[in-house]
């Protein structure tokens, strides 16, 4: 799990739901709140999972697989021969030192059989006896080493399943921080885990007992590949480990810097796209089943939501969206969207052709000011404006009021689009503040005049604004993000693309001629200059 500590926690907790599919996680971030990482660990006991982490690189089985950013780059990856597995198995708390016993190991042994960088929190989602067990009961693996520091208590379990016999196979041990006993006060090292809050946690006090049980220790990390050389080279003698011959080194892909800088390419990914897959036995929306899809019968405004959301959206949302679709899909021919359709059509273009060109008349006059309605009403309402300083406020700036005003519609002549809109939100959303406040600013442009209406864009766009805001599949911030990002244009030009279309079909079912604009409907204004001008 690669996600940073704000949202590692969520991110792990959702994926031990899938315990079944799941054997351990390695959690890389580094920072995550203490009490999150011991509920992490309690539920991971509970699902049978093994957590690495929180705060590692990871782990290494070479010649297998690696875990993070475990073993560097390629040309370390190559020299530490990680590319085949070895006789020695070793647990670090420490990333980066787990590199160096990577290069360490391979240099007096025949290399890594598997490691793991357990981390350097407090609370690590596994301990040292958990892995070194785990190693111990593996055929495969000869020799154990544990790379400990100062802090905690983890490494004494480890001296007493050498005692009772538990581990049967040589431990070539050390813990790293004896130069803390240098200081007359406690020092924090790097790791959270890595300050000694008594004498047993020191560095030298866990020496001390590593050797009393039977381990391998030298007297300095210095000597601490000497004497791993010297209990491999005795095994090999006493033919418990048998090194085996070795394999031409492997061409591996190379990270695209790295192997640009060598001359070396490999093609990164031309696009990232994550609503959609259609690699596998079936075609996945958002995740979801084609055939998911239709057996939970989400309609056209479920797969919007998959879609463009990548969301589940409760049934009173997926009904919105069809119900707006169908309120937009059509205004009759004399727009001028339906109208450039009507001549393209006539003039023998095709469907595309047509369609597109009543979609480029789409913009703040003419259907696209949904987006912008959006943004005045919900920023007035974020900033506590009322009404009557709203209007003033616009007025002032000599700026109109999107989604206000409407050439055909006034308060004698409703909109029965507008009324459908704001009774289902009225009736089904949980809150209709933002379509509220329209309200009361209609109540103040029409006392001007009466076509200043809340007109049909202006009543989808704040309730819009409601829903996402509301219907509890978004945070704030992602509500007003797509918002931002022109998802209610979205609908408008979908649902009217129905309508375009039907005109199109419509002309062409008619055979209907080459239009051309009578003269009596054009005012020319064709009068030559005088010669004074």
């Amino acid at each position: 799990n690669f996600a940073s500590f704000r949202s590692a926690y969520s991110s792990t907790m959702e994926a031990l739901q899938h315990s079944s599919q799941l054997r351990s996680i390695a959690i890389i971030a580094e920072g995550i709140p203490e009490q999150q990482t011991r509920l992490l660990d309690r539920e991971a006991k509970r699902a049978g999972i093994v957590i690495i982490g929180p705060a590692t690189v990871g782990g290494i089985k070479p010649g297998a697989f690696r875990i993070g950013n475990t073993g560097g780059l390629i040309d370390n990856i190559i020299s530490a021969k990680l590319y085949r597995p070895g006789s020695v198995a070793y647990c670090s708390r420490s990333g980066g030192m787990s590199n160096e016993l990577n290069n360490i190991i391979s240099k007096h042994t025949d290399g890594v059989n598997q490691g793991v960088a357990i981390g350097g929190d407090r609370y690590p989602g596994s301990n040292f006896i958990d892995h070194i067990l785990r190693f111990n009961d593996d055929p495969a693996v000869k020799i154990l080493v544990l790379l400990g520091e100062v802090g905690g208590v983890e490494e004494y379990k480890v001296c007493e399943a050498i005692k009772s016999g538990r581990i049967t196979k040589p431990v070539v041990a050390w813990c790293i921080g004896t130069c803390a006993s240098l200081f007359s006060f406690d020092v924090q090292f790097g790791h959270a885990g890595a300050l000694a809050n008594s004498a047993s946690e020191t560095a030298d006090a866990k020496n001390k007992a590593l050797r009393a049980a039977g381990a391998y220790v030298p007297k300095s990390f210095d000597k601490f590949g000497d004497l791993l050389g010297a209990i491999y080279r005795k095994m090999v003698d006493a033919k418990i480990i048998e090194p085996k011959p070795e394999p031409p080194v492997p061409k591996v892909p190379m990270d695209f810097n790295w192997a640009k800088t060598l001359g070396l390419v490999r093609k990164p990914a031309a696009f990232v796209s994550s609503i959609c897959d259609d690699r596998g036995e079936e075609l996945l929306y958002a995740g979801m089943p084609i055939s998911e899809v239709f057996k939970e019968q989400l309609g056209l405004g479920g797969v919007i939501g998959l879609l463009w959301f990548k969301r589940r959206l409760p049934l009173y949302a997926t009904t919105f969206i069809e119900m707006v679709l169908m309120i937009t899909a059509d205004h009759g021919p004399a727009v001028s969207g339906a109208h450039n359709t009507i001549v393209c059509a006539r003039a023998g273009k095709d469907l595309i052709s047509s369609l597109v060109s009543g979609l480029l008349t789409i913009g703040p006059r003419f259907g696209g000011a949904l987006d912008e309605a959006a943004r005045m009403f919900s920023d007035a309402v974020d900033r506590g404006d009322d009404a009557k300083t709203f209007v003033k406020n616009m007025r002032n700036s000599n700026k109109l009021i999107m989604g206000i005003g409407h050439k055909i519609k006034s308060l004698t002549n409703p909109d029965m689009r507008v009324t459908l809109v704001k009774e289902f939100a009225k009736k089904h959303f949980p809150a209709t503040e933002t379509l509220d406040f329209a309200l009361e600013v209609e109540q103040i442009t029409t006392q001007k005049k009466a076509s200043l209406i809340l007109n049909v864009d202006g009543c989808i766009a704040c309730c819009f604004v409601d829903l996402l805001r509301n219907c509890g599949a978004f945070t704030r911030e992602e509500a007003d993000e797509s918002l931002a990002n022109g998802c209610l244009n979205g609908l408008f030009v979908l649902g009217r693309s129905v309508g375009f279309i039907g005109h199109f079909l419509d002309q062409k079912r008619l055979k209907q001629g080459l239009y051309r604009h009578p003269w009596d409907d054009i005012s020319y204004q064709t009068d030559l200059p005088s010669p004074e001008a």
